[in-house]
């Protein structure tokens, strides 16, 4: 362990470089290229920018595209790539001369999922929810063609659902499922539906085939939310509206379930409840909703 400082007024911050070298030289230049008087703040902010940008492109990219895009000089940009390569944050192709992210980004992400923020975020979220509409709240997400619960949170008087915790259901029957399915690309939704036999039933409803599912998620994705009946369980509906990530990727759903009894206009009050709470968790994990 070694201390570097990320600027003159504070305090020195650990890192740990093993066989890397330290960032904070290429702060100096920073200070050099730009003019600021604000120390190291703008080679943070800088290194931070690449790597954002990188983590938004389907592939690894020149350099000089880097710098246009985030916004620095040619100079700046090269000495912050070659610092975030040697701390294997950032991959160099020479051949294609081109930068990508590297393991160190990956190893990053990963520790961020493993410290479960999805469902400590949304939990209060769902306890809300279910506080507003006395339902029984869900948060789901999408793993190949089939939905798989995270969260659960029921009322005082819960209902006896199938759906629980860890518990997975073929996507195209849930409303948590074809909310984020109407937000994949149509190549993907086909890529998880490859032939009939993958268009299962629970209770003789549901899409059976593609083009009945596309239709209906075209549908849903132009309500804003999903929403079934019966599909999953005979007397019970669900209404689920999706989560996104930072690149308006679906990255989970949060739904609530029913009676079927409930009638269409509180239907649709609980729809805006729940693209609510979604929209809420969209912001809470920086994620932005698609504008198309």
């Amino acid at each position: 362990m070694i201390d570097c400082l990320v600027s003159q007024t504070s305090p020195p911050i650990p890192w740990s470089v093993g066989k890397h070298r330290c960032l904070c030289r290429t702060l100096g230049h920073i200070h050099r290229d730009t003019g600021s008087g604000v120390g190291g703040v703008p080679g943070a902010r800088a290194a931070l920018g690449i790597l954002t940008f990188l983590a938004s492109r389907p592939g690894p990219v020149a350099a000089s595209t880097i710098a246009r895009e985030v916004g620095l000089p040619r100079s700046t940009a090269y000495h912050l790539l070659a610092e975030l390569a040697a701390a294997d944050f950032v991959v160099h192709l020479p051949e294609e001369r081109t930068y990508g992210l590297g393991v160190a980004a990956f190893e990053v992400g990963s520790a961020y999922l493993r410290h479960d923020p999805l469902e400590r975020l949304a939990r209060p979220l769902l306890v809300r929810l279910v506080e507003q509409t006395s339902e029984t709240a869900q948060l789901g997400i999408l793993q190949g063609n089939e939905t798989v619960y995270l969260l659960k949170e029921q009322p005082r008087s819960p209902l006896t659902l199938v759906t629980d915790v860890g518990v997975r259901l073929p996507a195209h029957l849930t409303a948590s499922g074809r909310a984020m399915l109407a937000h994949l690309p149509a190549a993907q939704v086909r890529a998880l539906h490859p032939s009939a036999a993958t268009f299962s039933t629970r209770t003789g409803l549901g899409p059976a085939s593609l083009r009945e599912l596309r239709e209906t998620i075209r549908l849903e994705r132009a309500q804003g939310y999903a929403g079934e009946d019966g599909l999953v369980t005979a007397g019970y509906a669900s209404v689920a509206a999706c989560v996104f990530d930072h690149g308006s990727r679906p990255t989970a759903a949060v739904a609530l379930t029913f009676s079927s009894d409930v009638d269409a206009r509180r239907r649709e009050r609980l729809g805006a409840a729940v693209l609510a709470a979604a929209d809420a968790l969209t912001a809470r994990i920086s994620g932005r909703r698609p504008t198309t």
